[in-house]
């Protein structure tokens, strides 16, 4: 069992979860991005999109990521709901930008 874990690359469930919940969070920094292009593309919404982003800025931060999620922006490609982990990327990104 001590050969497992060490040479086998065995870990303990607390170790797989911790690494589980690191690698999630990379993956939503990594896919932020779209997410704002998203923002900026919208074609619905392009005349109002400075409206929408004040709307984004005015409502209370533990909100902003559902706001995001119920545009769209933070729905991916080939997804059929939005990553509530990406939106609250997407808000940051999002503040950073546009201050």
């Amino acid at each position: 069992m001590i050969i497992g874990f060490t040479w086998g690359g065995w870990v303990l469930g607390s170790t797989a979860r911790s690494l589980a919940a690191v690698t999630g969070d990379a993956v939503a920094k990594r896919l932020a991005p779209i997410c704002v292009v998203r923002f900026q593309q919208d074609p619905k919404k392009d005349p109002k999109k400075d409206q929408k982003l004040k709307e984004v800025k005015d409502i209370d931060t533990w909100q902003r990521g559902d706001y995001v999620k119920k545009q769209g922006w933070a729905t991916m490609p080939g997804e059929q709901d939005p990553d509530g982990r990406v939106a609250d990327e997407c808000v940051k990104l999002l503040m950073l930008s546009n201050k």
